[in-house]
């Protein structure tokens, strides 16, 4: 039986895994994201053309809205604008392809196959350059009347810094931001070094904690935000740091302050939401890609 081609475009890195239906994944890899588009074009290209023989089915996801298939203005990868993946490679090779946006993708992984299966009011969350969402509310996926629910990132945290982004979530909530911003304020020279940021917030570093609490509640007012929207039973944290159960243990924590100590008429009124970290973290967006493209191929109307 022939399998399936995940590809995950990101900001830095594609991710691409070939999956058989039951979401095992037989083999994957990485490339850097080319940031040319014909040089990106020909880097997708090589990817499919490898695997092409061996599959019945694309699923791609990416950032940015996608209309159908056809993905729109690409977030960190504007040239992205209207390539259409499914209009490309479906009419070449006479095979499904199917489009989703990244946060999209990570809930229904989830859903499907990890921290929140069988869940029928849930949320994903992922911490990565900026912060990607995707929300499910009685068992089917919330995509918008403009394709666009769940574009966290966009969400005006600081209205005092409203200019160029400085003020939005996908700013303030960047994990990549929340690491650099504790190397730097310790002097050690590698700022993307997650490690090393946890390792000082875990030796108690009294920097490297004021920023990690601070990170924390900010994340822990973006699920009180959501939860006044949409009322869910669970939210799933990933991203790569989502690894770190520190993290999930200092959201908490934080939500229950925020709610509890600080507001407690919240706290008496809204039910919290289990907040939990997400199974699939840094390979989530490619369960979530063939999960989708399964959905188009089985003609399921659930999400």
């Amino acid at each position: 039986m022939k399998n399936y081609l995940s590809i995950d475009i990101g900001g830095t890195e594609i991710k691409f895994a070939k999956l058989d239906s039951a979401g095992n994944i037989i083999e994957k890899d990485k490339i850097a994201t080319d940031q040319d588009k014909a040089n990106f074009l020909e880097s997708i290209d090589k990817i499919v053309n490898r695997y092409i023989s061996d599959i019945k089915g694309i699923g791609f996801c990416a950032p940015g809205k996608i209309e159908n298939t056809k993905i729109r203005f690409g977030g960190a990868l504007p040239f992205l604008d209207g390539i259409d993946f499914a209009e490309i490679y479906g009419k070449k090779y006479h095979i499904a392809v199917a489009v989703i946006n990244d946060g999209k993708a990570s809930v229904l992984a989830e859903n499907w196959l990890g921290s929140l299966k069988g869940e029928q009011n849930c949320a994903a969350i992922t911490l990565g350059t900026g912060v990607g969402g995707g929300i499910i509310i009685d068992g089917h996926l919330l995509r918008g009347t403009h394709y666009q629910a769940g574009e966290l990132s966009f969400m005006i945290n600081d209205l005092s810094h409203p200019d160029n982004m400085q003020g939005s979530l996908g700013n303030i909530g960047s994990a990549v931001n929340f690491i650099k911003k504790i190397n730097h304020k310790i002097n050690y020279p590698k700022e993307n070094d997650g490690l090393h940021a946890f390792e000082a917030i875990k030796e108690k570093s009294p920097d490297a904690v004021n920023i990690f609490q601070n990170y924390c509640l900010t994340i822990a007012g973006l699920i009180l935000n959501i939860q006044t929207v949409v009322d869910v039973e669970k939210i799933a944290i990933g991203g790569g740091i989502s690894a770190q159960p520190i993290l999930i243990s200092g959201i908490n924590k934080e939500y229950d302050k925020l709610v509890q100590e600080k507001n407690p008429i919240i706290g008496n009124t809204l039910t919290k939401p289990a907040i939990v970290s997400a199974h699939f973290r840094n390979d989530s967006n490619l369960y979530g890609s063939l999960y989708n493209l399964l959905l188009q191929i089985n003609r399921e109307n659930k999400y």
